[in-house]
């Protein structure tokens, strides 16, 4: 492990290449099997640099890179030198190498390998369904013991879930001998643990299907499955709203993500299954919190870093703000914890940046400030828009309101971002004046 202490910088010239760096920044470069005076091979630091440079104003972001040992979390700035972009990056948190989610499995004697080096959530099991391997973490949550597991059927401690196309995707996978994702399933001795499974299709030495090995992936506790806990409309209408404007294209969302991760349409990259299947558990977690929501429970609380959070939710606006031309500078002084749902305090971020990024002017940045007074967290998302007339501030947190009829989107954003903020015991926050712009801020107990 490179010694990280401080701040480590490095210079990236206006053809991508790393033509100054610390010896930390030179070292990763250096096992990305490239060298310093050529183009940076690290493509999370690479993307920093080119969006700085496209857009001229300095980029905050928090990135995954790996090295030859360990995958680090990094907390990157980039700023616009003239031709050159600099890069001051620091944090350098270690963690194991992940390994791909949703990689394809080679036709050697893969059950042995997983169930001599078990990961957290893994599994596997024979042609006829019966498990051959149980990490010990997901035995915990099954309530099983991995040795009286091996051998049983694997629907003997699974209870499936048809999904919204009342298939089961692991039949289905059965039948094509190929990969799956989104298998919907409860624990059979442990209904509160809802799981979603994946696996690739094993294959032995004469090439037949000899089974799967998998993951079982946590679903939030708030997740209803369709045969359990179908959704109803509540007292004021706003669930049953919910329902109609966001299930349908969730659901057709969801379904198309979950194609791409099983390949059904032919062979495909590794990244890109495990892109499809972000984006299919994205559409699952916004379905949980439109569910919690339901329900008019409270969202269960943690404490949650704000930084983190909102380099979230940075991530997903970005190709909106490449498109247009808006930069999202991220600015903190020190690490702010809030008591909230990780999920729930993002998807707020989301729906007030993505407004913040669509009424910005182009070129002219958004801006997130994180701050804590006393026992209270905020985080302000700030815009050099047009504004909001002091009449129309209370009026664009009700569902369906806009601020004009041809406006885009359902009016849903910021009701949605009020009640999940309600939720988890904290308020959105409007200042604004027309002609000079917007600042939204959520305000949460501090942890």
């Amino acid at each position: 492990m490179p010694d990280t202490s401080g701040i480590v910088t490095g210079r990236v010239d206006r053809d991508g290449r790393l033509i100054a760096a610390d010896a930390p920044l030179a070292a990763l470069q250096a096992e990305a099997g490239s060298s310093l005076g050529a183009r940076l091979a690290l493509p999370q630091l690479a993307a920093v640099a080119r969006l700085a440079r496209d857009l001229g104003v300095p980029i905050s972001r928090s990135v995954l890179t790996a090295g030859a040992e360990h995958d680090y979390d990094l907390w990157v700035r980039a700023t616009l030198d003239g031709d050159e972009v600099a890069l001051a990056i620091e944090g350098w948190q270690p963690r194991s190498p992940a390994t791909p989610r949703l990689d394809l499995v080679l036709p050697t004697d893969d059950e042995a390998s997983v169930a001599r080096d078990p990961e957290a959530g893994s599994w596997a099991t024979d042609a006829r369904l019966r498990l051959t391997a149980l990490a010990p973490d997901l035995a915990d949550r099954l309530r099983v013991s991995p040795r009286d597991a091996i051998g049983q059927p694997l629907t003997r401690f699974f209870k499936l879930a048809e999904d919204a196309a009342g298939d089961l995707p692991i039949l289905a996978a059965v039948a094509s001998q190929e990969a799956f994702g989104g298998q919907l399933c409860t624990a059979r001795d442990a209904d509160s643990v809802q799981l979603i499974l994946s696996g690739d299709a094993l294959l032995d030495e004469s090439g037949q299907f000899a089974g799967f090995a998998g993951r079982a992936a946590a679903v939030a506790a708030t997740l209803a499955l369709v045969e359990d806990r179908p959704l109803a409309p509540s007292g004021d209408g706003f669930n049953a709203e919910l329902d109609r404007a966001l299930r349908s294209p969730l659901d057709r969302i969801i379904a198309a993500a979950d194609k791409i991760v099983e390949r059904s349409d032919g062979p495909l990259r590794t990244d890109y299954a495990t892109y499809a299947g972000d984006i299919a558990a994205a559409g699952r977690h916004l379905l949980s919190v439109i569910h919690a929501m339901n329900d008019g429970a409270p969202i269960a609380a943690e404490r949650i870093d704000l930084i983190g959070a909102a380099s979230e939710a940075i991530a997903l606006v970005a190709s909106a703000g490449e498109a247009k031309g808006v930069a999202v500078d991220l600015m903190a002084s020190g690490r702010v914890f809030a008591h909230g749902e990780k999920g729930a305090i993002v998807q707020v971020i989301v729906n007030i940046l993505g407004n913040a990024v669509r009424y910005s002017p182009p070129g002219i940045p958004v801006t997130i400030s994180i701050a804590a007074h006393d026992d209270r967290a905020t985080l302000t998302v700030a815009d050099r828009g047009p504004g909001i007339a002091p009449e129309d501030q209370q009026r664009i947190f009700e569902r369906y309101e806009r601020l004009g009829s041809t406006e885009p989107g359902t009016g849903l954003g910021l009701a949605i971002a009020r009640r999940l903020a309600e939720s988890m015991e904290g308020m959105i926050l409007l200042d604004s004046v027309p002609g000079e712009g917007s600042r939204f801020t959520l305000d949460l107990p501090l942890a």
